[in-house]
């Protein structure tokens, strides 16, 4: 990928004066960037050139550019592109803003990454100014913890079709009450092209700075970034970036596929470099000589051939006395000119091995004791932070089939009726307990359902996985809509409770967790109907309504009405006799049925159904086909609120032909 052309913002541009000198520098910068890997480089090089554009123009506010904050932006730059391609995988657009002090507030750069994929959530949403907000530690790993920590405040916006995450960055030593100095004008032009090529800027790295309480601090602020990490890479691509170049001048990071057996060969989950232009380098010579650690090998730091000279070694990785010194009691050179040391550390978690970590110092003969000893601390976190990930995507996998296999693979088509189903599960990686079933029965007759298991996981998952087929047998048995619930129900307290209390304590069994309530997961709401087509066209329907959000019916006039009256939930009390409601529904006619993730939507207090939210915006589907009115609804739900559902939502739309 080529260089990224600055694509400036021609509507707000202020004028601005150096030395005497009006300028009109652009205090915006755009791109859009294609969802591909290469990606996330793109957009540091981006941020570069943006930064010194700045600062060669002699913005003011360019005078609070810090190598630190060239550096925290280009990497918060490359957490959120890097989040938007894995996650939404959509093009990305890329927006720089510079904010000029004014009032109480201090001059600041502002990172916009907009991805065209809202329904992919972004967990643990905060904004503000002041402090950084914290992330939810339940997200799925997006890097959020560490723009939390480098950005003074950042946040979600969701809009139709949109989502943008962006960080403040302030710009300290910048009050914006002066220009700049004769000095730094004169500096202008340097002080680009460092900002443009920061592999020119040498690191100092004092190793005598890290005493115990230095790295206690270190390893509880990778403690605190890794662990709200839930995705193996992402946490792989934080590490990298603690360690460099903090500790080293280059790492790299090795994943082994999980249950791969003996001989399997890791995958490079990562390589960071000090200079990026050599990390493509670093990256070819590492793929052709993955480290090979010997079984005995321990958690503690091992040296191995410099990158590029190893090939062809019988013993890849002998131990000398000093860490990180080359095997041939010398530094070995780097294929590009420099050379140094090298330790491999093994990744592992519960006795298990998960990888290798791979460090580098270059113009050194050895890695001091007291560092090698950090990292290796470093890389035992983490290990847990990659095995807690795994765990957690073994869940979502198990999770995620068990709900495919909860819900029907196809519904049936009720003759002189057209259906649309919309079914979107709560983004936490739990199975929910939302489902829905179209099927014939015998006697010309249809039944649809649409039910709720209180709760979730896989309590409300057993519920569920019994409720669906039951319904069916009671319905192909000729018993009535309201008989159906009464059977239902009588079977709720029953089995489904006994079931429900297993899943809970087979679960509190697995993880240790304190034992769940399999109690409250039986009830159910439910709502189900019986549809008969009519000899003159339209249907005949007979529908009941359990604890459910009632059903709505809309007509050719964009009138709604109601179309059932409520009843208790199934599975709470043990005498009753659900009764159902029965009417025709006419050509040109349509009934809504929806769950909760629907009626109690909510946008702070407010929800989607007060004051009869979801009539009204039925109303407006008038004339809509099945599909149009389905699409509109959905619509109205997700624009109701900024921030994603996060419950299961699902709507089903009958309407006679």
């Amino acid at each position: 990928m080529g260089p990224i052309p600055l694509q400036r913002d021609t509507v707000h541009r202020p004028t601005t004066a150096v030395s005497g000198r009006r300028d009109d520098p652009p205090p915006v910068v755009r791109t859009s960037l294609p969802g591909v890997a290469l990606t996330p480089s793109a957009a540091r090089g981006f941020v570069r050139a943006a930064l010194a554009e700045w600062t060669g123009l002699g913005v003011p506010a360019a005078a609070g550019f810090s190598d630190r904050l060239a550096d925290d932006a280009v990497t918060v730059a490359n957490e959120l592109v890097t989040n938007a391609v894995v996650h939404a995988g959509t093009t990305v657009e890329l927006l720089l803003r510079l904010e000029e002090a004014s009032g109480s507030e201090t001059a600041a750069l502002v990172t916009e990454v907009t991805d065209h994929h809202p329904a992919r959530a972004v967990r643990g949403e905060g904004s503000g100014t002041g402090q950084a907000p914290v992330p939810d530690p339940t997200e799925y790993g997006r890097g959020l913890h560490l723009v939390a920590t480098l950005a003074e405040s950042w946040g979600v916006t969701y809009r139709t079709g949109l989502k943008t995450v962006w960080a403040r960055l302030r710009l300290d030593g910048w009050s914006g009450a002066a220009g700049p100095s004769e000095e730094a004008v004169v500096q202008h032009g340097l002080r680009a092209a460092e900002i443009l090529a920061p592999a020119s800027r040498r690191i100092e790295r004092d190793d005598a700075d890290w005493d115990s309480r230095a790295a206690l601090s270190f390893l509880a602020e990778a403690s605190d970034l890794l662990a709200g990490q839930l995705d193996e890479d992402l946490v792989a691509a934080i590490a990298g970036q603690l360690l460099v170049p903090r500790l080293a001048d280059w790492c790299a990071i090795w994943l082994e596929s999980e249950g791969s057996g003996a001989g399997a060969v890791p995958r490079l989950a990562r390589v960071w470099h000090s200079d990026e232009s050599d990390t493509e380098q670093l990256r070819t010579v590492l793929e052709k000589e993955p480290p090979s650690l010997p079984g005995s090998t321990g958690t503690g730091p091992v040296p191995v051939p410099w990158p590029g000279v190893g090939a062809g070694r019988q013993d890849p990785c002998p131990i000398p006395a000093e860490h990180g010194e080359a095997p041939d009691g010398g530094a070995a050179p780097l294929a590009g000119g420099r050379d140094g040391a090298a330790l491999a550390y093994r990744v592992t978690a519960g006795g298990r091995t998960l990888g290798t970590v791979l460090v580098g110092r270059e113009g050194v003969a050895r890695v001091p004791d007291e560092v090698a000893s950090l990292i290796e601390d470093f890389v035992r976190r983490v290990g847990l932070a990659v095995g807690a990930a795994r765990a957690y995507t073994r869940q979502a996998t198990i999770s995620r089939i068990l709900q495919r296999g909860l819900l029907p693979s196809k519904v049936a088509d009720i003759p002189g009726v057209s259906s649309a189903l919309v079914y979107e599960p709560g983004d936490d990686g739990v199975v929910g307990g939302d489902f829905y079933d179209i099927f014939a029965c015998p006697g010309d007759r249809w039944c649809f359902v649409l039910g709720d298991v209180q709760g979730s996981g896989p309590e409300a998952a057993v519920v569920t996985g019994l409720a669906r087929p039951w319904l069916r047998l009671l319905s192909r048995e000729g018993f009535g809509v309201g008989e159906v619930l009464d059977r239902l129900n009588r079977l709720l307290l029953d089995d489904a409770m006994e079931a429900a209390e297993a899943a809970a304590l087979m679960v509190a069994a697995a993880g240790g967790q304190q034992i769940l309530d399999g109690s409250q997961s039986r009830f159910l709401s439910l709502l189900y109907g019986e549809v008969v087509p009519l000899p003159g066209g339209g249907v005949r329907c007979t529908v009941a309504s359990a604890g459910h959000p009632l059903p709505l019916l809309l007509g050719p006039d964009g009138s709604v009405r109601i179309a059932a009256e409520p009843q208790v939930l199934l599975g709470v009390v043990e005498d009753v006799a659900y009764e159902s409601q029965t009417f025709d529904l006419a050509p040109g006619e349509s009934l809504l049925c929806v769950t909760d993730g629907v009626t109690e939507r909510r946008s702070g207090p407010a929800m989607f159904d007060d004051g009869d939210g979801l009539a009204r915006a039925l109303e407006g589907c008038a004339g809509l086909s099945a599909e149009g009115i389905a699409d509109r609804i959905k619509r109205a739900v997700h624009d109701f609120a900024e921030r994603p559902p996060d419950d299961d939502l699902a709507l089903l739309v009958l309407r006679a032909d």
